[in-house]
């Protein structure tokens, strides 16, 4: 068989490729070198371009695995071309709702052969907007976020630019940026209105800062059911720490006017929640109905079960980053963002008074 003029070249370049030094990377000239092409058949290759024959894209690719080369994404994106790579920004990675989130968000990139740059900015404006300023400088085609405190958060669109960028679980108060959110006030409401059908009146409530959309939203829907009812508040939001929410739930227990049950608004604080409960010696559901918003692995676990809000935390992480990707493949922005709002469950169990052997979900 007569061996070819690609091959013969391809031969020599091989003969005269010297061994990679363990001390530098190799680049996309050696790349070329080895392949017998020059680096922009390299380039076109190496970014999909389709006026490369199959044969010359084969050997770029057999050269590229040889050698183990590794494109500069950062150089790639100064020169204009793709980072292929989006950012994430949510507050913290320890309430495992955000991790589920981030995990979600991951697994929609990937699909897309996309990385993605997570980064927290611990609910405070300042951080996230470095962090969003960051992500800018690393030439990200597209930001997800999951923005700190409602009123403070510094992100809009004059910030981002052209570059897309998809908020969920709390908006922005940019209008012209999309956004994913979930019922949050009907689906505490509805919880509430369960602990009322079970007869109890003092219901105490239990989250975090009014400052935050979620525990805002949620804690207007108790405030609608209980007024609903006639009934009055119990509101106790600042529970930052186990610590705290074991004060309060002390002297909510040991004073005047002490609740039957109780709804928590978030993970976090749930598990502050049953930390004070089990150090009190409180039993649940007797001494006291247990009721959280959101869902976690150990719920059903627990002695009793925990009822609960169930939020779609996975396909609020998918529905954003199926936003952004649609974004970033039109290259265009909206004058008016989408405003998207999924549905809650409410998964009983039996924390709050049922005797159910399974869970019953309500949709």
């Amino acid at each position: 068989m007569m061996e070819s003029r690609h091959d013969r070249v391809a031969a020599r370049s091989r003969r005269r490729e010297p061994a990679q030094s363990t001390q530098r990377k190799p680049t996309m000239s050696d790349v070329a070198r080895l392949a017998g092409v020059g680096t922009m058949t390299v380039s076109r290759v190496l970014n999909g371009k389709a006026c490369v024959s199959a044969e010359t894209a084969k050997r770029v690719q057999a050269a590229v695995e040889q050698l183990n080369y590794r494109p500069n994404e950062l150089a790639r994106a100064f020169r204009g071309q793709r980072s292929r790579s989006i950012g994430l920004v949510i507050p913290y990675l320890f309430d495992p709702f955000f991790a589920n989130c981030a995990q979600a968000v991951t697994a929609v990139a990937r699909e897309h052969a996309y990385s993605v740059i997570i980064t927290t900015s611990d609910e405070d404006p300042d951080t996230e907007y470095a962090a969003a300023e960051q992500m800018l400088q690393r030439h990200v085609e597209g930001l997800v976020v999951i923005p700190s405190r409602f009123r403070q958060t510094r992100l809009t669109r004059a910030l981002f630019g052209k570059t897309p960028v998809v908020a969920f679980d709390r908006p922005v108060l940019d209008p012209s940026i999309d956004v994913v959110l979930v019922q949050n006030t009907s689906g505490t409401r509805r919880m509430v209105e369960h602990l009322i059908e079970h007869g109890h009146r003092r219901i105490a409530c239990l989250g975090l800062s009014r400052s935050l959309y979620t525990m805002n939203a949620r804690f207007l829907g108790y405030r609608r059911a209980m007024q609903d009812a006639g009934f009055k508040e119990d509101a106790a939001l600042g529970c930052e720490s186990k610590e705290i929410t074991l004060s309060i739930l002390k002297d909510k227990l040991y004073g005047k006017d002490t609740p039957t049950a109780v709804i928590t608004f978030n993970t976090l604080v749930a598990r502050y929640a049953l930390s004070a409960i089990a150090h009190l010696g409180v039993k649940v559901p007797s001494d006291l109905a247990f009721t959280g918003f959101d869902d976690f692995d150990l719920a059903e676990f627990t002695s009793p079960p925990l009822t609960v809000v169930r939020q779609p935390a996975q396909e609020m992480g998918q529905v954003a980053a199926n936003l952004l990707f649609e974004r970033i493949a039109r290259a265009e922005l909206p004058r008016t963002g989408n405003r998207i709002v999924l549905p809650v469950e409410i998964v009983l169990r039996r924390s709050c008074g049922c005797k159910h052997r399974t869970p019953v979900i309500i949709h």
